[in-house]
């Protein structure tokens, strides 16, 4: 460990009270926004009609991804919840789970998935291409914690009451190096006001097909932001082995700050 990540891994804390208190208001103007702008988000770039898998975040179910998931099939992709239930228990079965809607995907159109993943859904987004990168095509993560540092996150003392402090896959070596990026072209989408993760646990870094993406949002607001939709969809749209870094064009740009995201 470099003296810059030991000091980072010292600094980790979850965000300030304030932000966490003020999630549920912003998140039900954000859900607003979303449905007021959803004409114009209906313009966004269409797909190739590729499957996409989009993970809920913890304690959330499908119901919590089904304005998003609505979104890309009207954009042409194949689109499928987890249906798991709620995103609670992190164990082997459901990690297998979760693996065979990939796989079950991957077959339906022999072609690679590329997987969305909202909080604690993107951390298993990235496991996943991690374990089969040969059948993922991109990953997009949502306010997920990814700095291998529960501080980040105020849910930790509920996720290690539920799960324990050592889950059933990293007891198998797995879920081990979540700062690790996997071989896939990867996206952090990330709010620098974001009251359940603070932002600095989810910034990525790394060479190659890596980026890191804010937004103004709340983290429970990040699955039906508009500009987290102008985003993703960007990102999905590009064909398969073309990726290039996001850059918003036009009107959007007023929807991305221009902050330097460093931990």
């Amino acid at each position: 460990m470099t003296s810059a990540t030991a000091a980072a891994a010292t600094d980790a804390r979850p965000p300030s009270r304030l932000l966490t208190l003020a999630e549920p208001g912003r998140a039900m103007a954000e859900l607003a926004s979303f449905y007021a702008a959803r004409p114009l988000l209906s313009g966004l770039p269409k797909g190739d009609g590729h499957g996409v898998l989009v993970l809920p975040g913890f304690m959330a179910s499908d119901y919590s991804t089904r304005p998003m998931r609505r979104l890309l099939s009207d954009l042409g992709y194949d689109v499928e919840g987890w249906k798991l239930g709620r995103n609670v228990r992190v164990d082997n079965a459901r990690v297998e789970a979760m693996m065979g809607c990939v796989e079950e995907l991957y077959d339906r159109h022999d072609r690679k998935v590329s997987i969305v993943g909202w909080s604690l859904g993107g951390v298993f987004a990235r496991e996943l291409a991690k374990q089969a990168p040969e059948k993922v095509r991109l990953v997009i993560s949502l306010g997920s914690p990814i700095s291998d540092d529960r501080n980040h996150t105020n849910a930790r003392r509920l996720f290690e009451y539920l799960n324990g402090e050592e889950p059933e896959p990293m007891q198998g070596g797995n879920f081990r190096q979540l700062a690790e990026a996997p071989p896939v072209p990867t996206t952090s989408i990330l709010t620098k006001t974001d009251g359940v993760v603070h932002w600095r646990g989810s910034v990525q870094h790394g060479e190659g097909e890596v980026e890191n993406i804010e937004v103004l949002a709340s983290h429970c607001g990040l699955g039906v932001n508009p500009a987290v939709m102008i985003a993703i969809a960007d990102r999905l749209a590009q064909a398969e082995g073309k990726w290039k870094p996001f850059r918003p064009t036009g009107l959007a740009t007023l929807a991305f700050p221009k902050t330097r995201l460093v931990n």
